[in-house]
């Protein structure tokens, strides 16, 4: 294995999309976005074959670029995704890399006025465009969506809001039970805010007059604003914080609109769209720094009080934390392949 390039068995294909929903975004952001497509080995041997399709979502932070990453030892997903279909070990299938990149850091794949409407851009532009360009199987049953973290997050919630589009999913570590994921996080951010007089847009210059990252606070603050423009914006799109910068006093109301986001309590108000899925993989590493493998286990133990199979659902947690857990990106592609496969 060399450890800058691999030769694929099938082919993976760039793409520039241009968003209508994108365009004038809050933050400004770019509305014409990349966009890979692997097609699978045997793609272009039959014309009149269709293939099932399975959307690959980031982490906060994320965005397209990061699939080429190289860690040492290991291969990036488009790699590994490759040798899965490349093995036989699962079924061929289209895989689709998207990107939802903001400013802030992501959009969690919500429509947000914080934000953007990043969750129509998925659903009403981006799955059109793919099914219009390739030969795909056209059907919520043959269509998954699969993530880590935020991703994972946007993997849970996405078919909530969707059945009609996406019939399986995998969450790899996905934000949920927000009061264990976030809320521990809050008083850390107090702290950090002292040096900013209380106020996040102070920080929010310094972090963009300097090398990001640079200091301790950085990634804490971030994730807060990032989260805050998602779960809990004004209508003209300025972000209220869950608590009070000085004191960090919660604000009941604003914490309210972050915990009607959180997977675990959407879940039985979304029970049927749920009961519909054909696949659902939850898995997450035993020592998860923001306990989001106590999340996975909440929102495995919701899906079962909505009625949902445990036939249908891959359930399993292992010892890792909350990275370099990429290596289990094939085992959920390859089964949830199995599962929507023709």
């Amino acid at each position: 294995m060399l450890p800058w390039s691999a030769d694929f068995a099938g082919r993976l294909e760039e793409h520039v999309v241009s968003s209508e929903l994108l365009r004038g975004n809050p933050l400004k952001d770019p509305h014409e976005r990349p966009l890979l497509v692997y097609v699978p080995p045997g793609y272009d041997d039959d014309p009149s074959r269709r293939y099932p399709t399975v959307y690959v979502i980031t982490g906060f932070t994320g965005h397209v670029g990061i699939w080429r990453n190289r860690m040492p030892y290991r291969r990036p997903f488009p790699e590994t995704a490759d040798a899965v279909f490349a093995s036989g070990e699962a079924p061929p299938a289209i895989v689709v890399f998207v990107d939802a990149w903001t400013a802030h850091g992501g959009s969690q794949f919500l429509d947000s006025p914080g934000t953007g409407r990043y969750h129509s851009y998925i659903c009403d532009e981006l799955v059109p465009w793919v099914d219009a360009h390739y030969r795909t199987l056209d059907a919520p049953e043959r269509r998954a969506i699969s993530g880590k973290s935020s991703g994972g997050y946007g993997a849970m919630i996405t078919p909530m809001l969707r059945p009609d589009l996406f019939g399986a999913l995998a969450t790899h570590a996905g934000d949920a039970l927000f009061e264990y994921c976030y809320l521990p996080e809050f008083p850390k951010c107090v702290r950090h805010l002292r040096g900013y007089g209380g106020d996040i847009w102070r920080w929010w210059e310094d972090f963009h007059g300097r090398a990001s990252f640079t200091k301790p606070e950085d990634m804490e603050l971030l994730n807060l604003l990032g989260m805050a423009v998602c779960y809990s914006a004004r209508e003209d799109g300025t972000p209220d914080l869950p608590f009070d910068p000085v004191t960090g006093i919660i604000r009941p109301e604003v914490w309210e609109r972050w915990l009607a986001w959180d997977p675990v309590r959407m879940v039985p108000g979304h029970a049927e769209a749920m009961r519909s899925q054909r696949a659902i993989w939850i898995d997450g590493g035993t020592r998860d720094e923001w306990f989001l493998d106590v999340g996975a286990q909440a929102f495995h133990r919701a899906l079962l009080d909505a009625g949902v199979s445990e036939d249908v659902i891959h359930f399993e947690l292992f010892d890792a934390a909350h990275g370099g857990i990429d290596y289990r990106y094939p085992l959920a592609l390859s089964w949830l392949c199995r599962r929507i496969a023709p």
